[in-house]
């Protein structure tokens, strides 16, 4: 009875054992699906520092705010100037050029010395030139000779003409006599006919000679005419021929034009110039004037009369341009200022001076300072800082007049905005600027 009552026992205890043995355990939901949020998570991350730091994109980047300059948009007062360098120059200048080339064979005057119009200052020598000067001199002279002896013959032809006309006369007033004593002694029977129609014919004949004579001569004297004045103007033309000969064998001689100092005279005993060297100048010493070079982009905006100002020992100083050369050399043009009223006292060739170059009236702008920026942007877009400081993004602006001190701002900016200012060269291809201390 025990033993059937125990067995069942330990069999349903088995049993319960075996189910619970056979049960199944279900998987955490982290282990089934944390790996996958892992790696969107990574993907998200990958995407947002890919987005904000890829330099390859151009797009953005961090940048330490101890690097930068920024500035405030501001209302303000646009004074229109432009700062130049401007160089003292004598106000009028006369340059000295070898007109004929040769060696230099005596240096009459030191360079700093004032002279006087027609001052000899150098003699120059030129065997070649001087053989073909006495050359040509020698060939104006013959051909001068040739004209006087062309000129002679036709007088002589003249003259001739006129012996003959006078010897025609003669011989017309003792043929007319002859004639009319024949008749008178062939009335009477004294002469016979033959004879006085001998004295006829030989009157009738020079009366017709007289005739062609006359128009002879004035045919030739309306040529000799025509052929005399044609003969005066080739020797008027051969004269200006020899003065120009001789002129040329002048041109040795180096004068002073003008008066004033004379400087930078470039003349040793023995060297050898071209034609058209430059040997010096003379400067004007009672005026000056200041040379300035301005950068390009300013040329479209300097004017004639725009006035400049300057100071020299507590006294201020007004110029007006006077001239504008529209050659640009190295990025660079030039300009002339002259002195409107009065010249510093002792201003000298070579100084230099800080100059205000005026280009328009002051008028209420808004502004921003002007910054090395504008050099890699061109005035086209600046970097802009969020209200919290946190990042600057890129923005189109449209700028107009600027000075050394402030770019006036004409759309794209808003008062009180802030601008980053300093250089851009590192930034050119980036849309947004983070802030940050490294």
């Amino acid at each position: 009875m025990n033993h059937n009552t125990v067995t069942p026992l330990i069999n349903q205890n088995n049993s319960h054992s075996q189910s619970a043995m056979d049960r199944k355990i279900q998987a955490s939901w982290w282990k089934r699906y944390g790996k996958y949020c892992l790696i969107a998570l990574g993907l998200v991350l990958l995407l947002f520092f890919a987005d904000r730091f890829w330099p390859e994109k151009g797009r953005s980047l961090i940048v330490s705010e101890d690097r930068l300059s920024i500035s405030k948009v501001s209302t303000g007062q646009f004074d229109d100037f432009i700062p130049v360098r401007g160089r003292v120059t004598p106000l009028r200048t006369s340059y000295l050029d070898a007109v004929e080339g040769g060696r230099v064979e005596k240096v009459l005057v030191e360079d700093g010395v004032f002279v006087k119009p027609g001052d000899l200052l150098v003699e120059l020598s030129n065997t070649t030139l001087q053989l073909d000067v006495i050359s040509r001199e020698a060939q104006v002279t013959e051909q001068l000779n040739n004209l006087r002896t062309l000129e002679l013959d036709l007088e002589r032809n003249r003259l001739q003409h006129k012996r003959d006309l006078i010897e025609i006369d003669y011989q017309l007033i003792r043929l007319k006599r002859l004639v009319e004593r024949r008749r008178v002694q062939a009335a009477k029977g004294n002469v016979s006919r033959a004879e006085l129609d001998n004295a006829e014919d030989e009157y009738l004949y020079f009366q017709k000679r007289h005739q062609i004579t006359i128009e002879s001569q004035e045919t030739d004297s309306r040529l000799q005419e025509v052929q005399m004045l044609q003969l005066r103007e080739a020797g008027k033309q051969l004269q200006a021929n020899l003065v120009f000969a001789r002129r040329n064998l002048e041109g040795l001689n180096v004068r002073a034009p003008v008066a004033g100092k004379l400087t930078a005279l470039n003349a040793e005993l023995g060297q050898s110039l071209s034609r058209g060297e430059r040997l010096g100048q003379i400067d004007d010493p009672s005026g000056y004037k200041l040379s300035v070079l301005i950068d390009e982009f300013y040329l479209g905006r300097v004017d004639l009369e725009q006035i400049a100002e300057f100071s020299v020992k507590g006294n201020k100083y007004q110029l007006q341009v006077v001239k504008i050369y529209p050659q640009v050399n190295k990025g660079q043009f030039e300009v002339d200022l002259a002195f409107i009223n009065n010249t510093p006292a002792d201003i000298r060739r070579g100084q230099s001076f800080q100059i205000r170059l005026f280009l328009g009236d002051a008028s209420e702008a808004l502004l921003i300072p002007n910054g090395a920026f504008y050099q890699d942007t061109g005035g086209q877009w600046v970097f802009v800082v969020s209200g919290d400081s946190s990042h600057a993004i890129r923005r189109d602006v449209r700028l107009g007049r600027r000075n050394q001190r402030f770019i006036e701002v004409l759309d794209g900016l808003e008062q009180g905005e802030l601008v980053i200012t300093s250089p851009y060269t590192n930034y050119i291809d980036m849309q947004r600027l983070y802030l940050g201390d490294k």
